[in-house]
């Protein structure tokens, strides 16, 4: 899975600014300047900390509901949603070298045709994996 939706805690500070953190997930939290900032920073943030679960195998704890989170007079909850697919995408686009057989005469055939075999293999990939 790689939609997720977390509760996150909004505490507006003396400033004016917000720090958010999300309390099912150890070590996710955050700040912004506005609402609007805090946000989009709470996104990135949990997209991070979900990414990272993944990445190691950890189990990712299940969202605790809205109303059984307590907070104080100048906190709120709010749900928060991310895609660690599409953070992947954004963060993690390095190219790969991978090494590919392929029957002689297949090769043969598309060199004449000048096709670009990485290009052709990421289309496939793209395809077969639901992302076209």
């Amino acid at each position: 899975m790689s939609k997720y939706a977390y509760p996150a805690v909004f505490t507006k500070e003396d400033d004016g600014k917000y720090s958010v953190i999300f309390r099912d997930l150890e070590g996710c939290y955050t700040c912004g300047d506005s609402i609007e900032h805090t946000i989009e920073m709470a996104e990135d943030a949990l997209a991070l900390v979900l990414y990272e679960y993944e990445a190691e195998g950890k189990e990712i704890p299940v969202p605790s509901e809205l109303n059984t989170i307590k907070v104080d007079s100048n906190e709120f909850v709010n749900y928060i949603k991310c895609d660690t697919l599409e953070y992947r995408k954004m963060y993690n686009n390095k190219s790969v070298r991978k090494n590919v057989t392929l029957p002689e005469w297949l090769n043969e055939e598309a060199e004449k045709l000048e096709l670009n075999f990485s290009q052709i293999l990421r289309e496939a990939l793209l395809q077969k994996i639901g992302q076209c």
